[in-house]
């Protein structure tokens, strides 16, 4: 579900209204709404994002607390996605409101904006955890801006960041290497860890990246990102990822094959 903390009663788009004075009526609509699925009636709203076009002007923090408070009396749980911008900075006063807030401005479907996007929300990792999160924005998985390489490492960041994983293309149409990228369960999981930290960028040379984050039964995420325009090796040392050198470790390409190494090297594309 889409509304917004719109003064002139409209929502981005211009073409709803929004719910500035009436986040009670609203919070009680969107909890008895219903609607069929595969022939079974599914009654309320799970997810609401909440924006910020058409503002008031006033201080975010009570804009989006009364929204907030309106959620909590309505007697089932409703995910609330907080969507100021990063304008003021939500990750250090959102997780008392919602349970996700926006970093960043808009993405877009091209390479620019998904590193640019990434490097802005890596900054605040360690405000994020179970039960509030850091959104990065929606996936351009699938939208045709971008090649399959820049795709899968799109998603992979996302994932890695605990981003929700929010699918930002037609379904109806997506392709089958899209499709096979929105459904790796293995990076999905990876995104679903119920140990639930952020990972966050630990080295980056000349466009090769390293991003890592600890994972519950004592594993480790690793993303090596090539962001440059040719191929490149990328090499991680085990105590750069928290794990003892002297310890065997096995290490599951989650893109590719299964590999047991003490120190990990792979050409990775751009």
């Amino acid at each position: 579900m889409y509304s917004g903390d719109l003064l002139s009663n409209s929502t981005c788009s211009q073409t709803m209204p929004g719910s500035s004075g009436h986040e009670d009526q609203d919070a009680r609509t969107f909890a008895e709404w219903g609607f069929s699925l595969c022939g079974h009636l599914v009654q309320g709203v799970d997810y609401l994002k909440y924006d910020n076009c058409y503002n008031d002007g006033s201080r975010p923090q009570n804009r989006y607390a009364r929204m907030s408070s309106a959620l909590h009396k309505v007697g089932r749980p409703i995910l609330y996605s907080l969507c100021e911008w990063g304008q003021e900075n939500p990750a250090t006063w959102a997780s008392s409101i919602g349970n996700t807030w926006r970093t960043t401005g808009d993405i877009k479907d091209n390479w620019d904006s998904i590193t640019s996007i990434a490097d802005a929300n890596n900054i605040w990792g360690r405000y994020a955890g179970p039960g509030g999160w850091n959104d990065p924005d929606m996936l351009e998985v699938g939208n045709g801006g971008m090649s399959l390489e820049e795709y899968r490492s799109h998603f992979s960041i996302w994932a890695l960041m605990k981003a929700p994983l929010l699918i930002g293309c037609d379904v109806r149409s997506a392709s089958k290497e899209t499709l096979s990228i929105l459904g790796n369960k293995e990076v999905i999981d990876v995104n679903q860890d119920p140990l639930g930290i952020q990972g966050r960028k630990i080295r980056s040379k000349a466009g090769l990246e390293v991003w890592a984050g600890p994972l519950s039964r004592k594993r480790v995420a690793v993303v090596l990102w090539n962001r440059g325009s040719s191929q490149a090796p990328i090499t991680v040392g085990w105590q750069e990822i928290g794990l003892s050198p002297s310890d065997p470790v096995s290490v599951r390409d989650l893109w590719n094959t299964f590999i047991s190494l003490k120190k990990y090297a792979c050409p990775i594309n751009s």
